[in-house]
């Protein structure tokens, strides 16, 4: 199983943090959102007429006094978001020391600490086969999140994911919040059925490709042993020279390309990193420069 480790100081710098999303937040009230909607929250938005019925208390006199007509403050609603966090749990997440792995579970509670911040709700799910299987349901709070978040290093990683066929009969939630699906995505089962409902939901959708420095930089050379991380039945013996590490570099950036073009094209968040990143470099500089943060 992969520990992670997260400081007191960098859940500090979390809570300078805001997750901005794109679509109507159409979740309970209670959260930090902003809603496209008019609510009760103290933020002033517009004025209409005021109409029979409506309630006295929003009347602006101010207005009322310069125009000699009756006018109805409106305010912003302020809703509560939640947060679904999908981990892919499959054993190709352990390539490289487990370092993959362990950078899944830390930015999924990081990602998890940012939404309880804004009194969002979390629930947090691991890919396993065909299935999602839920770790913490419906988080709300930091003391709720202390107590939970040891939860994810009880995971174990192992098997293939199929996140399309584990995600879509699930209950996602319609126009609530943020979906974020962590992977190393290197598979050739089907993922976009997956982005395509949780966008047909309305919700944002955010993937986070991890691969570990092997993998973006492969350095092998001569005769090598590999073995399908998710098939153990399945292993080849090759020689591995120029023309071959040149395949596998094409062969990485299809897939990479693959899932970053298709988040692209209908609007999701996408972000590749390595395993070996600096968690602060990529939550303070490449998700706030991305528009995921401020």
């Amino acid at each position: 199983m992969a520990k992670f480790e997260i400081t007191e100081e960098l859940l500090a710098q979390i809570e300078n943090l805001q997750m901005l999303l794109k679509n109507n937040v159409a979740g309970m009230f209670g959260g930090n959102h902003k809603s496209r909607t008019y609510g009760s929250s103290c933020e002033f938005a517009d004025y209409r007429d005021y109409v029979d019925g409506d309630d006295t208390t929003k009347l602006d006199w101010n207005a009322y006094a310069r125009f000699d007509k009756l006018y109805l403050k409106l305010f912003l609603d302020e809703r509560q978001m939640h947060t679904r966090i999908y981990i892919d749990a499959s054993r190709s997440m352990e390539y490289g020391d487990s370092k993959k792995a362990e950078r899944a579970l830390l930015y999924a509670a990081t990602l998890a600490y940012l939404s309880v911040c804004e009194m969002d709700k979390v629930s947090i799910y691991v890919i396993k086969d065909k299935a999602v299987h839920e770790i913490i349901r419906g988080m709300v709070g930091k003391e709720s999140f202390l107590s939970s978040i040891g939860k994810l290093e009880e995971i174990v990683f192992d098997g293939d994911s199929f996140i399309s066929e584990a995600i879509v009969p699930e209950n996602v939630g319609y126009g609530d919040g943020l979906s974020v699906i962590i992977s190393d995505f290197l598979t050739d089962n089907d993922y976009e059925s997956a982005i395509d409902h949780l966008i047909g939901k309305k919700r944002d959708v955010f993937c986070l490709q991890i691969l570990s420095l092997d993998e973006l930089a492969r350095q092998a050379r001569g005769k090598v042993h590999f073995c399908d991380s998710e098939n153990a039945s399945l292993f080849y013996r090759k020689d591995i020279d120029r023309e071959i590490a040149k395949a596998y570099k094409r062969a990485l950036e299809y897939a990479t390309s693959r899932i970053r073009d298709y988040c692209n094209a209908r609007g999701a968040d996408y972000l590749l990193v390595s395993a070996e990143d600096k968690p602060q470099d990529v939550l303070f500089e490449k998700l706030v420069n991305m528009g995921v943060f401020q």
